[in-house]
C-alpha cells in the first residue's frame, strides 16, 4: 500500500486538517493517509504528558468515521525530540510491504532543507506538498520523488481555534465531530 504519513502538533485538530487528508487519500493516490501527533517537535514548545494524551484522543474522535484515515501513535515510542526520518525509517522496518510518503505543507517545504537528513527523506520516502496561502511554490523546480497536491486550500489554524475557545467564541463548526465536546468537557483552551 502507498501510505501518506500527515503528522503534526494538532492542537487541536481541526476540519482544515481532517479535509486535506480525505482530499490526500481521495485525489493523490494514496491508499491510507496515517495521521501522527508528535509529541515533541524540535522547533516547538514541548507539550506535556497529558495534552499528548488529550491530542491522541482528540485525533482519535475525528478519524473514527473515515475508512482511508488511520491514526499512529508510534512517534510516542521513539526518541525524543521526534525527527521526521525517524518516524519514517521506524515505519518502513515495521510495516515493509508498505510504501510510505511524507506529507507537508508548502512553508515546510520552503524550509525543508532545515530538516534532518532532508535529501535521505525525498530519496528515500519521497515528499508531497499541500498548498498553504502565502507560500508560492515553483512546481516545475520540484525534484524527483516531491509531488504538489492540488488540494484545495482551507485557512483554519489550531491557534485560531485556541484562541477562540479561550475568549468563549463556539468553535464547534470548525472541529470534527466530538471534538469540540471532547474539549469542553475536558476544559481544555481555556484561559
Amino acid at each position: 500500500m502507498k501510505i501518506g504519513i500527515f503528522s503534526g502538533s494538532f492542537n487541536p485538530i481541526h476540519m482544515g486538517h481532517l479535509m486535506l487528508a480525505s482530499y490526500l487519500a481521495e485525489y493523490e493516490g494514496f491508499d491510507e493517509v496515517w495521521m501522527s501527533v508528535t509529541p515533541h517537535n524540535p522547533v516547538r514548545e514541548r507539550s506535556t504528558p497529558d495534552g499528548d494524551r488529550h491530542r491522541c484522543e482528540m485525533l482519535k474522535l475525528a478519524i473514527s468515521s473515515n475508512r482511508k484515515i488511520r491514526y499512529c501513535d508510534i512517534e510516542f515510542s521513539l526518541p525524543q525530540p521526534s525527527y521526521t526520518i525517524t518516524l519514517l525509517d521506524t515505519l518502513r522496518e515495521k510495516y515493509p510491504g508498505n510504501t510510505f510518503v511524507l506529507i507537508i505543507g508548502a512553508d515546510n517545504w520552503l524550509i525543508f532543507d532545515r530538516w534532518k537528513e532532508s535529501n535521505r527523506i525525498i530519496d528515500e520516502y519521497g515528499v508531497c506538498v499541500y498548498p498553504r496561502m502565502g507560500y508560492e511554490i515553483d512546481t516545475d523546480s520540484l525534484p524527483a520523488h516531491v509531488s504538489y497536491a492540488h488540494a484545495p486550500i482551507v485557512e483554519l489554524s489550531s491557534t485560531w481555534i485556541r484562541n477562540g475557545i479561550a475568549e468563549g467564541h463556539n468553535m464547534n463548526t470548525f472541529l470534527p465531530a466530538g471534538v469540540y465536546d471532547y474539549i469542553c468537557r475536558n476544559h481544555l483552551y481555556r484561559k
